[in-house]
């Protein structure tokens, strides 16, 4: 009887281990997205619906483009990147990092929002934004980091084109990428901020404040690429071709993306 009792406890240990194991590598198998954090609420929202229909789970990781892109370089684990501007994907590709060109999947835009109760109002020429500058008025103003953020870029080149770029620099907060940014422009500490289209149109978003769509002409386009890593596996794959599927088109429109070819 003791012997028995203790084979059944190896057994019983041994089963366990295993099915430790095997749930530990299904758990690895779950490929990562590195999504730029302009994608927020809308990948979230295509991922949820990929898993719904196929049963099949991707993780997503949000930033900035510039720090995934260094991020890939140092042998980050990611499967998919999907980028707010193609020259990162274009690049990485001449480095051999990804599997080909990869595919335009949206172009974005960028707004100027504040919250409710702040003094500016957003308008789309910045006319009110310059106004309150030259009046004092201005304390704290939001864009992205444009040194390695695409959406502080062309917040910058917006704010160059209108001229405000040099008044604006020290009443500047700064996010590590255009989520940060539109936090930190909606938390009533700052007048505003100029961030993402796709952020301000999330319900989660537009109920904190009111934003005006600045024109694409005042900025370079914000052509978002995304493309397949070397190494990715087939749940990556099938997540790569349910993003140029109809319905999670779809969900890009909803959130303000332009979508190649529509």
């Amino acid at each position: 009887m003791p012997f028995t009792f203790g084979l059944r406890y190896v057994l019983a240990a041994i089963s366990f281990l295993v099915l430790t194991a095997a749930s530990a590598l299904a758990q690895d198998d779950v490929p990562v997205v590195a999504a730029a954090s302009d994608l927020q609420f809308a990948v979230e929202e295509i991922a949820a619906a990929f898993e719904a229909e196929t049963g099949m789970r991707v993780r997503l990781s949000m930033g900035s483009t510039g720090n995934f892109a260094r991020q890939i370089r140092e042998g980050a684990p990611f499967e998919i990147f999907m980028a707010a501007d193609e020259q990162f994907i274009a690049e990485l590709h001449a480095e051999g990092l990804t599997r080909d060109e990869g595919d335009l999947y949206a172009i974005g835009r960028i707004v100027i929002m504040v919250p409710h109760g702040s003094r500016l109002t957003p308008d789309a020429d910045l006319i009110n934004l310059a106004e309150m500058l030259s009046a004092g008025q201005i304390t704290r103003f939001a864009i992205a980091n444009p040194e390695h953020a695409p959406y502080g870029m062309r917040a910058r080149e917006a704010l160059v084109a209108r001229g405000l770029w040099e008044e604006v620099q020290r009443f500047l907060v700064i996010g590590e990428n255009v989520s940060q940014a539109a936090q930190f422009a909606l938390s009533g500490n700052a007048e505003g901020g100029i961030i993402a289209y796709s952020l301000a149109l999330a319900p989660q978003v537009a109920q904190r404040g009111v934003h005006a769509l600045i024109p694409a002409e005042m900025h370079a386009p914000l052509r978002q690429r995304m493309a397949l890593l070397q190494g990715a596996g087939p749940v990556a794959e099938a997540f790569y071709a349910y993003l140029m599927a109809p319905s999670a088109r779809a969900i890009m429109a909803r959130y303000g993306f332009d979508l190649p070819g529509a």
